[in-house]
């Protein structure tokens, strides 16, 4: 459709997942699951690591925000795009739009910096296991979740308010189930360049840095496991770090496939599958990760149980 200037837009038209009446019913049914399966987990990942005494430790801490981070950003785009399978068409308001961008934004760089914080965390409780409860005080974990906050909020606020103070053109349809920053600038009659470039940018950095922090951090942790004589020992470290370099993974790995790469190279078809991955689908893989594959979490799991069977005989 050929663009036209338009003064005032106040709303957007998001195209969803599908345009095939067939497949609405049954993937509403299953995004509908997903979302729920995805607040619980996360939901009583939060309650779980506050409530239990012995989930009072820095790893705990912050996986209790990334359990936060996951919640967030899955309802930021989740309820949204589930209303795309019920109506006809599904507008969103320009204010809502940029909120909903900008949340969504702030959510993602955080989890980036907050799972490397996870990693700094692993690497000085295996390799520096004497100095871990000292270095690692409550004080020191909460700069280290309060500076992707704040860091995630100004990278949000930048490239949200140079997208919405831009001219839109007069066609409003976003081929997306969000509002996403890359669709959005299709929607642009100038400066485009400059905007890609600036989220490119940004992109770049936040992954490489956060990545680099993993990388080097497990590189220093492997490094100590060979070094150990204990099998036992190094079956603990490793099954320590399963679960985190399991997230990491895919999480880094849909986010650089996405992000990584110049607007004019995406297919917003592709994009559309790569997006329900990691804003929906990894945030419910999430909990059960780190739970199926921690006694911990499994133990604090049976004893919440084992106190509301005996307060609801």
């Amino acid at each position: 459709m050929e663009k036209h200037n338009l003064t005032v837009l106040n709303e957007f038209i998001l195209v969803g997942i599908t345009q095939r009446p067939e497949l609405q019913a049954p993937l509403f049914g299953l995004f509908l699951i997903i979302y729920t399966v995805s607040v619980v987990g996360n939901l009583g990942m939060i309650i779980l690591t506050k409530v239990d005494s012995r989930l009072q430790t820095p790893m705990y801490f912050f996986l209790k925000h990334l359990a936060l981070t996951d919640l967030g950003y899955s309802t930021t785009v989740g309820p949204k795009m589930l209303v795309s399978f019920v109506v006809e068409e599904n507008t969103i308001s320009y204010d809502l739009c940029a909120t909903q961008g900008a949340f969504y934004i702030m959510l993602i760089v955080s989890e980036l910096f907050i799972l490397s914080a996870m990693s700094y965390d692993r690497y000085m409780a295996i390799c520096k296991p004497l100095l871990y409860p000292v270095i690692m005080s409550q004080g020191v974990c909460q700069v280290l979740v309060a500076v992707p906050y704040l860091y995630s909020m100004f990278v949000s606020l930048v490239v949200t308010i140079k997208i919405f103070t831009t001219s839109f053109c007069g066609y409003n349809v976003i081929s997306h189930f969000y509002c996403d920053s890359l669709p959005l600038l299709s929607l642009l009659c100038s400066n485009v360049h400059e905007i890609e470039l600036m989220i490119l940018t940004f992109s770049v950095f936040n992954l490489i840095s956060s990545l680099l922090i993993v990388v080097v951090s497990y590189l220093l942790i492997l490094a100590a496991i060979v070094r150990m004589n204990s099998a036992e020992g190094r079956h603990k470290a490793f099954s320590t770090c399963g679960s985190h370099l399991t997230v990491v993974t895919m999480f880094y790995g849909t986010l650089i496939f996405m992000y990584v790469q110049p607007e004019s190279s995406h297919s917003f078809d592709t994009d559309k599958v790569v997006s329900v991955f990691y804003t929906l689908v990894i945030p419910m893989l999430n909990p059960f990760i780190y739970s199926l594959r921690n006694k911990d979490v499994k133990y604090a799991l049976q004893r919440i149980w084992k106190k509301i069977c005996n307060t609801f005989p």
